[in-house]
């Protein structure tokens, strides 16, 4: 047996869209052929009736802008799409609600200016389940779970080998999609700046309370003086949902792959914990804003909870 041993160049930008002639790829093959094809049979149609110059000025706009449309690009986006998400966005509607039904009418007693009708706001998570899925709908069920990290830097070589190994060992176990998240969320330190001025004034020696009282300044000044962030790692595991009793099964897939991924990745040093119904809550409520701390888990009310007031009416 021989082994090709050709060496293959891979881009640095993996959706880097395929050359199909030169530098250009299918895409712009095709916008550049259709505009050409396009100035090419307008020419055919009326070129006998209208002298080369009108032709000429008239076909330069639309072949500057097919050439534009092809090569051009915004932000990294290309042109053509940049312009029809443009296009999409202009079309569809700025008020949006969160009712998954028809948004009825306003009562015809209210005096007020017609304005633009909501429409539902579609989110791709219907829900969240009291076990912590994620309900997707028709694209399934997703589990999410929190993975502490490793030092990768201060490891030896053959660490550093064998940590590759255990996570290529993980990828090549994978029976279905999976998602590793790297989000940044801020950080408050009121609640540790309170306990450490609390406990302070128990301690039973003078010096120990004035180090906690300028430790608890040193974190007031530097939580004032910096936006301070932390990482989190998630480590999201989706199952399609099939058949009618697909739900409770493809949970099952999604629990059972993702308790396989923390016994393969724990070789790594790495533990994975699995959200509960209140920290996916939590999770979905802090991605609509991320500049915001984090709502803490007890107030946030699972599905079907009824919410009371702290405080007696």
């Amino acid at each position: 047996m021989t082994w090709d041993t050709s060496v293959a160049r891979i881009p640095a930008d993996v959706e880097q869209a395929d050359k199909i002639l030169g530098s250009f790829s299918a895409r712009q093959l095709a916008i550049l052929g259709g505009t050409g094809l396009l100035l090419y049979s307008a020419y055919m149609a009326v070129g006998e009736q209208v002298s080369l110059i009108v032709c000429a000025v008239v076909a330069l706009p639309i072949a500057v802008v097919g050439i534009l449309l092809a090569i051009g690009q915004h932000d990294g986006v290309s042109l053509d799409r940049y312009l029809l998400a443009a296009v999409r966005h202009q079309q569809s509607p700025k008020h949006l609600v969160s009712m998954p039904e028809d948004i009825p009418m306003p009562p015809t007693w209210i005096a007020a200016t017609a304005g633009p009708q909501p429409a539902p706001l579609k989110l791709p998570a219907r829900g969240v389940a009291g076990d912590g899925l994620i309900d997707l709908g028709p694209d399934g069920v997703a589990a999410v779970a929190e993975v502490s990290t490793v030092s990768f830097a201060l490891r030896t070589p053959d660490e550093q080998d064998a940590l590759v190994a255990v996570f290529g060992r993980w990828l090549n176990s994978l029976s279905g999609p999976a998602q590793i998240l790297v989000r940044a969320e801020r950080v408050d330190l009121s609640d540790t700046i309170g306990a450490l001025e609390d406990n302070a004034r128990r301690l039973p020696h003078p010096a120990l309370a004035g180090a906690a009282l300028e430790h608890s300044a040193f974190l007031a000044d530097l939580s004032a003086c910096h936006d301070l962030l932390r990482r989190q790692v998630l480590l999201i595991i989706r199952e399609p949902v099939v058949g009618t009793n697909g739900r409770d099964a493809a949970a099952a897939r999604a629990l059972r792959r993702l308790d396989e991924a923390s016994r393969v990745l724990g070789a790594c040093g790495l533990t994975a914990r699995l959200l509960d119904a209140r920290a996916v809550g939590g999770l979905l409520a802090s991605c609509f804003d991320p500049s915001a701390p984090a709502l803490p888990e007890e107030e946030i009310a699972l599905p079907g909870e009824v919410i009371t007031r702290g405080e007696p009416w």
